[in-house]
C-alpha cells in the first residue's frame, strides 16, 4: 500500500516515533504537551521575534504512522546571517526509503513555495536547541535537550540527496564520583581570590533574576558563533518555561563581576530516564513515577555554558565548571553529559576534555539546495 502524508495530525506527529522505533529504542520525547506548545502558533519562532513559519507531516502506511517531520523557516536568522534557509525538524522515520522520501520532499516542497534555496536539518526547532542527526554513539541513551536518531535516519537523507556538514559531539563525564577535582592554574586563582568576582545566590526568590542574566550572557557570548541569532526574553521565557521547577539549584551557576553577570553554567537534572518511563505522557501514575525519579536520578546535563565577552580570556569559565562539577559531585551526581559542542570550537571541546569528558554521540547536520 502507498504512503499516505497528512499535514498538522499533531495526535500522529506525536506517535510516530515510538511506532517506527519501538518501545526499547533510546529515543526520548518532549513531554506531549510541551511538542504541541513549541509547535502551535503560540511559539515565539512563529509569532514574535523569531519571524518565522512552521508546519508538520506524517506519513501513513496501512493506517499506522510510520514517520513525521517538520518543515519551518526561521526569519529572524535568515534576515541576522543574509541567507534563505529553510528548516527541517524532527525527522523521525520507520526504516522505509517510500515514506523517507515523501516526507523528504514534503518538506522540500513547502520552504521551495516560500522561495528559500536551501534546506538543513534537524534543527528542534532552531540552532539553540536540538540540531543534528546522530551518525555515531547509536548505543548511548540521550540526556534532556539531546538529540537521538537510529542510523538509517542518516541513510535515508543520503539516500534523497541531502550531504552532512557542520559535525558535532556530545559529551559525558562519567563516574563523578570517582574523578578527581579539577585543578586550578594562576587566572582562576586570581578570579577566586577577587572580592569583584562572586557567585550570585540561587533560589526560589531569585531564580527568574538568574535566568533572565543566563538569557544576556547566553546573547553576548554567542554572537560571533555561527547560526547564532540573539534570543528574546519572549522566546527564552517561552523555551525554559518550566526550568524552574526541575533544576537543582546546587548544579547550576552564575558568576557577578562587580555586581553585574560576567559567566553563567546553566545545568539541570536530566528528565529523560523519567520521561522514557512515561513515554511523555501524563497519566495516573506520573506522580509516582516522578518521585521515583527525584530519589534516585544521578545524570545532569550541561545546558548552556558562557562569558561575557569583555570577560573572556581571563580564566573564568574554568571557574565556573569547577564550582558546578564540585557541587554535582557534593550532591552525589554520577554522570553530567552536555548538549552539542561543534568540531569549529575546539576551545570548548578542550575545555569539556579538560574536565573529563568523553565522546557520546557524533551529529552531523544535513542540507540539499533547493
Amino acid at each position: 500500500m502507498s504512503v499516505e502524508l497528512r499535514e498538522r495530525d499533531f495526535k500522529a506527529f506525536f506517535e510516530a516515533p515510538f511506532k517506527a522505533y519501538g518501545r526499547n529504542s533510546p529515543y526520548v520525547s518532549p513531554l506531549k504537551g510541551d511538542l504541541k506548545r513549541l509547535l502551535s502558533d503560540r511559539n515565539p519562532l512563529v509569532s514574535g521575534a523569531g519571524e518565522g513559519a512552521l508546519t508538520y507531516f506524517t506519513a501513513h502506511r496501512n493506517g499506522g504512522v510510520v514517520g513525521r517531520i517538520t518543515a519551518h523557516e526561521h526569519g529572524a536568522s535568515n534576515r541576522v546571517h543574509s541567507v534563505r534557509l529553510g528548516y527541517f525538524g524532527y525527522f523521525d522515520c520507520a526504516d522505509d526509503a517510500e515514506a523517507g522520501a515523501a516526507l523528504l520532499e514534503a518538506a522540500q516542497a513547502w520552504c521551495r513555495a516560500r522561495g528559500l534555496v536551501e534546506i538543513a536539518g534537524n534543527f528542534n526547532l532552531t540552532a539553540m536547541q536540538q540540531i543534528g542527526v546522530v551518525t555515531e554513539g547509536f548505543e548511548h541513551a540521550p540526556y534532556l535537550d539531546q538529540t537521538w536518531s537510529p542510523p538509517h535516519i542518516a541513510r535515508l537523507l543520503i539516500e534523497n540527496g541531502f550531504e552532512q556538514s557542520f559535525p558535532m559531539a556530545t559529551m559525558e563525564v562519567r563516574g563523578l564520583q570517582n574523578a578527581p577535582d579539577m585543578g586550578i592554574g594562576s587566572k582562576q586563582q586570581a578570579v577566586l581570590d577577587n572580592p569583584d568576582f562572586e557567585f550570585a545566590p540561587i533560589n526560589q526568590r531569585t531564580i527568574s533574576q538568574r535566568i533572565e542574566e543566563a538569557r544576556l550572557i547566553l546573547n553576548a557570548s554567542f554572537a560571533d558563533n555561527p547560526m547564532f541569532v540573539p534570543v528574546s526574553a519572549e522566546e527564552f521565557h517561552f523555551q525554559a518555561k518550566d526550568m524552574k521547577w526541575v533544576m537543582d539549584k546546587r548544579i547550576s551557576a552564575v558568576l557577578h563581576h562587580k555586581g553585574q553577570p560576567a559567566g553563567c553554567i546553566i545545568c539541570v537534572p536530566d528528565m529523560n530516564p523519567f520521561l522514557w518511563r512515561i513515554r511523555s505522557r501524563l497519566g495516573i501514575s506520573t506522580p509516582w513515577h516522578f518521585l521515583r525519579h527525584r530519589m534516585t536520578n544521578k545524570r545532569a546535563i550541561v545546558i548552556f555554558a558562557g562569558i561575557m565577552p569583555e570577560l573572556q580570556g581571563r580564566g573564568i569559565n574554568p571557574v565556573i565548571l569547577r564550582h558546578v562539577m564540585m557541587n554535582a559531585k557534593a550532591a552525589g551526581y554520577t554522570e553530567v553529559g552536555n548538549t552539542w559542542i561543534a568540531d569549529v570550537n575546539p576551545m570548548s571541546l578542550a575545555q569539556a576534555e579538560k574536565a573529563g569528558s568523553s565522546r557520546m554521540h557524533r551529529l552531523h547536520l544535513f542540507s540539499k539546495a533547493l
